[in-house]
């Protein structure tokens, strides 16, 4: 494989000159800086311009590089080593895997990349709690279940253990722990450990549930997090507190109801509320923000209402083995472990850890768009939760259909059919794409809501499509738009063709997968029962074959 040097250093990509031989130490240390972020190629031979300049004579023998960077790494990076030849001179493509922990030089220098405030990469020194960041994020420690230094059982407070145990009966949570003793229930819920002296200390978890405000100030000054609004770009809420985490999400509560008006429609003999943001998914959001965020990194968490939307964000990006891509699908890889685990066992959030499924149904059953995580980059996690108007037809099919079934509609067949209502027509693969799976769990979601009654299909196996049915286009009122996107009967397919010939003179396959949005088999099979009917002429074969109009037609 041919590679092609970039244009320019990026956070993935480093030049470094080799004219006057580059020391070993320095290109171990550049290419642990590349592990230690997101990996990357080292060219070297060229000039920081990304003019190449060339390899140094005793860097011409490639072989031993690899070994010597193994050898000179701790752990050992297994780096790929290759000479490509750039405008008739000799570099070397040195490319470096992203590290599964963190990585030093053999000497014990930590270094990583980063983009400075003008956009160009820099290499600096990885302090040490940016190493524990780190490795949090790589899921190999679990700082929530640590004990805070400096921390004393007299930085728990007594009203806020008992919060914890209204919030057990509030949500619904683990009754057992409602039966434990301020010692046992401590030991439960990981809020502290024993040294090895026997004495119990706080941990990070403890004092973040459990912890008096003065002690979270003093000894965990990255935890914080605000309330805004904002109103065409005026401020009219901005408060920033430090409480513990029961208590905040009290506190973020109370604050946005007032902001969140609601409506009401009828389904049958019942009122269903509408608010403009579903109550389930905003504290599933915000208490994902509080209990997934890197508490290495001095930032708040933000919980922000727009004038379109409301925006929560968190310090620190997805943890390793989360995607954008994966968001619905992956299995659970919290942050901080044991602080997960305490809010799951206590009924904050979800219990199964697809926390992510509350928000996205929170939003889709309203006919609004699905949360958007779009901003979310390697230092935070972004949601916005548009606040639009609801779809009230939509939220009432959404209704009916899960009283039919006595059970929540699943995740997937609303994001299905949330894509029908917005694209009008969709295929498996389509589908697939917005549920993270393969096509055929797709087709199988899309088949479920045929026999439903809610989703019809259209056309054959390789090409089939489908749209809302016509019973739910009635329902809403609107029985042209069933007509419009159900499509043409194969009747009303062969006139199409035969008119377009006559007006156009000719036609090809393509021109008939376009004009009746048939797959290029339906396609062939339209073209060739017209042909052997006399009312189309084939003229040439294969992808080159064109029909004008025949002699019976």
């Amino acid at each position: 494989m041919t590679h092609r040097l970039p244009a320019a250093e990026s956070l993935t990509v480093e030049f470094k000159s080799d004219r006057k031989r580059l020391p070993d130490h320095e290109l171990v240390e550049a290419i642990v800086c590349l592990a230690n972020a997101e990996g990357g190629e080292l060219w070297l031979g060229v000039e920081d311009d990304g003019t190449p300049s060339g390899l140094h004579a005793e860097h011409h023998l490639l072989a031993g590089l690899a070994g010597m960077v193994a050898a000179r790494t701790s752990p050992s990076l297994n780096v790929q080593v290759e000479p490509v030849e750039c405008n008739g001179v000799p570099v070397a493509r040195i490319a470096v895997p992203r590290a599964t922990t963190v990585v030093a030089t053999a000497g014990g220098v930590y270094l990583r990349r980063r983009l400075k405030y003008d956009g160009k990469p820099e290499c600096v020194p990885m302090l040490p709690h940016e190493r524990e960041s780190r490795m949090s994020s790589l899921g190999l420690t679990d700082v929530s279940a640590q004990p805070v230094t400096g921390a004393t059982l007299a930085d728990l407070d007594p009203l806020e253990r008992e919060r914890l145990r209204q919030a057990v009966q509030q949500y619904g949570g683990d009754r057992v722990l409602l039966e434990l003793d301020d010692e046992a229930l401590d030991g439960a819920l990981g809020l502290t450990t024993r040294q090895r002296d026997g004495n119990r200390v706080p941990t990070l978890t403890g004092l973040l549930l459990v912890g008096r405000e003065t002690a979270l100030r003093e000894r965990v000054p990255t935890h914080e997090f605000a309330f805004q609004v904002l109103a065409q770009q005026a401020v009219r809420f901005n408060e920033f507190r430090r409480f513990p985490l029961l208590k905040a999400l009290d506190w973020l509560e109370t604050n946005f109801r007032p902001y969140n008006p609601e409506d009401e429609i009828q389904v049958g003999l019942f009122r269903v509320p509408v608010p403009m943001v579903d109550m389930a998914a905003y504290r599933e959001a915000v208490a994902n923000a509080l209990i997934h965020r890197d508490y290495h990194r001095v930032a708040a968490v933000h919980v922000r209402l727009e004038d379109d939307a409301l925006v929560i964000s968190n310090p620190g990006g997805l943890v390793e083995g989360v995607t954008l891509a994966n968001l619905l699908v992956t299995e659970p890889r919290p942050r901080n472990r044991t602080l997960a685990d305490a809010m799951k066992r206590i009924g904050v959030v979800e219990r199964s850890g697809r926390g992510v499924d509350t928000i996205f149904r929170g939003m889709l059953k309203f006919g609004r768009p699905a949360p958007d995580y779009a901003r979310t980059d390697a230092h935070s996690v972004v949601v916005r939760l548009p606040t639009g108007a609801a779809d009230l037809d939509f939220r009432r099919l959404v209704v009916e259909e899960e009283r039919r079934r006595s059970a929540e509609l699943p995740i997937d067949s609303l994001i299905a059919l949330t894509a029908i209502r917005e694209l009008k027509r969709v295929m498996a693969d389509e589908l697939a794409v917005r549920i993270q799976r393969d096509a055929s769990s797709a087709k199988h979601t899309l088949e479920a809501l045929t026999e439903a009654g809610l989703v019809e299909a259209h056309g054959s196996t390789r090409g089939r499509s489908y749209t809302l049915s016509v019973a739910v286009y009635r329902a809403a009122g609107d029985k042209a738009g069933y007509t419009r996107q159900a499509g043409f009967t194969p009747i009303q397919h062969e006139q199409m063709v035969l008119n377009y010939v006559r007006q156009h003179g000719q036609i090809r396959r393509a021109d008939v997968m376009d004009l009746c949005r048939l797959s290029a088999d339906q396609a062939k099979k339209l073209l060739a029962r017209l042909r052997d009917e006399d009312r189309l002429t084939q003229h040439g074969s294969r992808r080159s074959s064109f029909y004008t109009i025949g002699s019976k037609a």
